[in-house]
């Protein structure tokens, strides 16, 4: 079966940055390295790939050439809906593509919500609040220490070592410089002091394990330790992951129930990442889920996972393709 295959992306090189942006302005964006090893598994199973970037021009070349599907990783470009403005676009031109659907995807970018959802169904996450002004804090009824990041963003964009936080001076320090720097909403949250797990999750009607890693910050105690963008970017030197982690046979089955309900309840498609903490106690608590994980061969959480359980990077990538051809009937064709 050869199909014609369009990748849609946003790289970082395509944007601008200038000193006077934060260090991680151009973070969730990808490398031309990843496309290409994307492209290299696609082309080497006999499809036909197209790359289709993802700029206001794409609308003008879907229309110009014939797609069967598209494997979709662009971020976009702006905006609490901005991961779902090329799924709905693709969705409008009847093309099948990759991935979650545009609601799943506005909804978990927007943390707050996620969490809202997840807690109807009884799943446990931390306490938060929205932050959209300064003033906002003055209705502040949480439990510190708290955990403060963006509410619209991902790849640990605005999370630095000094998020976690222990008092009310902090807290308005550290939400004026983020309203500053990236602008509104805030997500502030109460922070589980216990170790960091991510859980990769494929398929759809019967939703998989791929794997659950710990993160471990390198010389820091599990209830200080945050995986911050400094950390991310050293994580050669300053992380180990332990996948399988090294805990016992029930919390991990606790973990992965916990992402797989996650999964389900946001209607996530063919893959995500779930983000989940471990509280004193050993419940494990719902933190944020990633319906478009990165794919990057050399630094994403989700291909070091798959390298950790056994798979290389073409499995993982054929793996997501097959399970949006079969979705889409086009498995076979």
């Amino acid at each position: 079966m050869r199909l014609r295959v369009g990748i849609t992306y946003n790289l970082k090189q395509d944007f601008l940055y200038t000193e006077n942006q934060p260090i991680d302005f151009l973070e969730e964006f990808d490398s031309e390295e990843t496309i290409e090893a994307i492209r290299n598994v696609l082309e080497s199973d006999g499809h036909e790939v197209v790359k289709l970037g993802g700029d206001l021009g794409l609308i003008d070349r879907l229309r110009q050439t014939p797609i069967d599907i598209v494997f979709n990783i662009a971020e976009g470009l702006q905006g609490r809906n901005r991961e779902a403005h090329i799924p709905a676009l693709l969705e409008y031109l009847r093309i099948p593509y990759t991935g979650s659907d545009p609601l799943t995807l506005s909804l978990t970018l927007d943390k707050s919500m996620a969490k809202r959802v997840v807690m109807s169904e009884g799943i446990p996450t931390p306490r938060f609040m929205k932050v959209e002004r300064m003033e906002d804090l003055r209705q502040l009824n949480l439990n510190y220490p708290l955990f403060v990041k963006l509410c619209y963003e991902g790849s640990s964009k605005g999370v630095r070592l000094d998020s976690k936080i222990s008092n009310r001076r902090s807290l308005e320090e550290k939400a004026e410089w983020l309203l500053k720097t990236y602008g509104p909403p805030l997500l502030v949250e109460e922070f589980v002091s216990g170790p960091e797990f991510t859980v990769g999750i494929l398929g759809n009607e019967s939703p998989t394990v791929l794997g659950v890693m710990q993160i471990e910050i390198k010389g820091s105690p599990v209830e200080e330790a945050i995986y911050s963008v400094e950390v991310k970017r050293e994580w050669e030197e300053r992380v180990h992951y332990h996948c399988p982690p090294p805990v016992d046979v029930h919390l991990l089955r606790e973990i992965e129930a916990v992402a797989l309900r996650s999964y389900r309840l946001l209607d996530c498609r063919d893959v995500s990442r779930v983000d989940i903490r471990v509280d004193q106690n050993g419940t494990p608590h719902f933190l944020e889920i990633n319906p478009l994980p990165g794919l990057s061969p050399v630094y994403g959480d989700l291909p070091i996972m798959a390298g950790r359980m056994g798979w290389d990077y073409a499995r993982l990538i054929r793996t997501i393709f097959d399970h949006a051809l079969k979705r889409n009937g086009l498995l076979g064709r």
